[in-house]
């Protein structure tokens, strides 16, 4: 009787825990030579663990938050669901240890995954995660169907309105985004997180989740344009990227390969096209 109180307790106390954002910690802060006691804001990261029909298949480190549109987002740009309609249901669980995403798909989906015989173990600031031969680090996309041009106005309006749907960041620091904006440059969706491949992730389980149009707009990323984020858009059908930081020689390759248009060093009033420049509208640039 003991025993299974104990255990009952326990049960409880698991249950109980939920993993914040962010917290706050005491650190000492040296300005001008003086020294003074002062509270920090600090972006978690915790390890989340992806489990398709009771099976492990990926622990990555993220914001613990969004985590529904995380998994989602993170099915279906890494194929693992070919559509949202196999993606059936996720459920969250917070432990001591971090989090599991507890996740149901469809059976020929889950088929496939067992086929790929991937194991990966992620990291924020990695690339691509655990993959277990050369042929995967560039997997084979469809040409993306054209969508509307970009504009640089659209362009340099997003920068400019980004800078105030970061809350995350502004208290921390330490975060990523990836916005969806408009034709017209005004973003309708954000997502923050430590990990810029998880800030797009959950962006894309967003926008699907919202049945967004993804050819009526781009993508905005505060972070560097590298192959894997190229190749999560591209997987989904989003047909635009710009980013803040410059693009790797692989991305821009992928991106012209694939038809997605990349604009990067997207700062101010300036950005540089790396691929498909030709869908930019001189115009209104």
């Amino acid at each position: 009787m003991m025993g299974a109180a104990v255990m009952d307790a326990s049960i409880g106390a698991a249950s109980a825990i939920h993993h914040a954002a962010s917290a706050r910690l005491a650190v000492w802060r040296h300005r001008a030579g003086v020294r003074s006691s002062a509270l920090d804001e600090l972006a978690e990261e915790v390890p989340v663990a992806l489990e398709y029909n009771g099976v492990s298949h990926a622990v990555m480190l993220a914001t613990p938050c969004d985590l529904e549109q995380f998994a989602l987002g993170f099915s279906l740009s890494e194929g693992i669901v070919a559509s949202p309609a196999e993606f059936y249901d996720v459920e969250i669980e917070h432990g001591a240890a971090g989090i599991t995403a507890h996740i149901d798909i469809a059976a020929g989906a889950f088929m496939r995954l067992k086929e790929r015989r991937r194991s990966l173990a992620g990291r924020t600031g990695c690339g691509l995660c655990g993959v277990d031969s050369l042929a995967q680090v560039v997997r084979p996309l469809v040409f993306l169907a054209p969508g509307q041009p970009l504009s640089g106005a659209a362009i340099r309006r997003a920068l400019l309105e980004a800078r105030g749907r970061q809350p995350l960041n502004r208290l921390t620091g330490a975060t990523h985004a990836a916005l969806w904006c408009g034709r017209d440059g005004v973003p309708h969706m954000v997502f923050e997180d430590v990990g810029r491949h998880n800030a797009l992730d959950k962006l894309i389980g967003g926008l699907h989740a919202g049945h967004a149009d993804l050819g009526d707009g781009f993508v905005l990323i505060t972070s560097r344009a590298s192959v894997e984020m190229v190749q999560k858009a591209a997987t989904v059908g989003i047909a635009a990227m710009v980013a803040i930081s410059a693009p790797t020689a692989l991305a821009v390759r992928t991106a012209q390969a694939c038809g997605l248009t990349l604009v990067a060093f997207a700062r101010g009033d300036d950005f540089t096209a790396y691929a498909h420049g030709a869908n930019i509208d001189m115009e209104t640039a």
